[in-house]
């Protein structure tokens, strides 16, 4: 039992492999196969995409809470789960901007992925000096409202997918929603990063 943090863990690397390999197939970056997608299959992968994400996002909550429920927490969890939270993030960017057609998504995206990096080497770095950068609990809600305008987003950009209703007075509020969703997820993110920022100037300051 101790192991199934992990198998979640590993589990939403695979799910974040596919969710992005399925939406860059129907973008039609896998040659040889995706010009052979009849319009059902794509839509059918949109579909198979998108629940593969919620549920790669669902397990980001439950192997962490069930380490600690099930007192197994392990080095290779500690691991594993920031970069986990990571792929999955941007993993679905790639596939969102991959689809195209979504050009609010371009900058807010563009940013997030610069904070993710960003933040990677300032703890790559630390961790080299003996720096160690708690994730603060702003931090954790970043990472919900990351994966939640990502769904909404993944909802607007296969909209025909889940054959719901084209009319704009239904789809342009749903759109409006996800793009508020995704700015707001964005500036939360962006502070995030200016936290960790600093917060490794002062532990290197003092060294």
């Amino acid at each position: 039992m101790k192991a199934l943090p992990n198998i979640l863990t590993s589990l939403r690397l695979v799910l974040t492999l596919f969710v992005f390999l399925a939406l860059a197939t129907v973008a039609g970056a896998l040659p040889g196969f995706s010009e052979h997608l009849t319009p059902e299959d794509q839509f059918s992968l949109q579909r198979w995409a998108f629940w593969a994400f919620v549920v790669a996002a669902v397990t980001d909550f439950f192997d962490g809470w069930l380490a600690r429920k099930l007192d197994a927490v392990s080095v290779w969890g500690a691991i594993l789960d920031p970069i986990g939270d990571k792929v999955l993030v941007c993993g679905a960017i790639l596939g969102l901007l991959a689809l195209g057609g979504q050009p609010m998504v371009v900058l807010p995206a563009g940013l997030m992925l610069f904070r993710e990096f960003t933040v990677s080497a300032l703890r790559e770095v630390g961790a080299g000096k003996g720096v160690k950068l708690p994730v603060t609990r702003l931090a954790k809600w970043k990472t919900t409202l990351q994966l939640t305008a990502l769904a909404a987003e993944m909802i607007v950009a296969s909209w025909g997918a889940f054959d719901l209703p084209a009319e704009p007075a239904v789809r342009d509020p749903v759109t409006l929603l996800a793009h508020s969703l995704m700015w707001v997820a964005t500036v939360v993110t962006l502070i995030t990063g200016a936290q960790y920022w600093e917060q490794t100037r002062k532990a290197l300051a003092e060294k």
